[in-house]
């Protein structure tokens, strides 16, 4: 719960990116159930998460809306449901 914690200090994450960083080789090696129990023991606001992110690429680069939701929401990107990935997107200012 502490490194989940940590991460979610620092930077937007779904719950799934947050899951596999803290499961992951290159990451912190917890057990992937280890790893989700401590995620879903955390009162996290998934879409408040999903908007930070959003934000945090808008800041590095140019995203079209649609571009920047399927980011989000790309498994090989931050995992975000579509419907969190459109609502970071939208309250980020990427879709007019």
């Amino acid at each position: 719960m502490r490194s989940a914690k940590q991460y979610i200090s620092m930077s937007g994450f779904s719950r799934e990116g947050l899951i596999r960083q803290l499961s992951s080789d290159a990451g912190d090696g917890y057990d992937v159930s280890d790893a989700t129990i401590a995620v879903d023991s955390l009162n996290i606001d998934w879409n408040a998460q999903a908007v930070r992110s959003a934000e945090q690429y808008l800041q590095m680069s140019g995203f079209s809306c649609r571009g920047l939701i399927n980011q989000l929401s790309s498994s090989a990107g931050d995992g975000y449901t579509k419907n969190q990935a459109i609502y970071g997107a939208k309250q980020a200012g990427a879709c007019k």
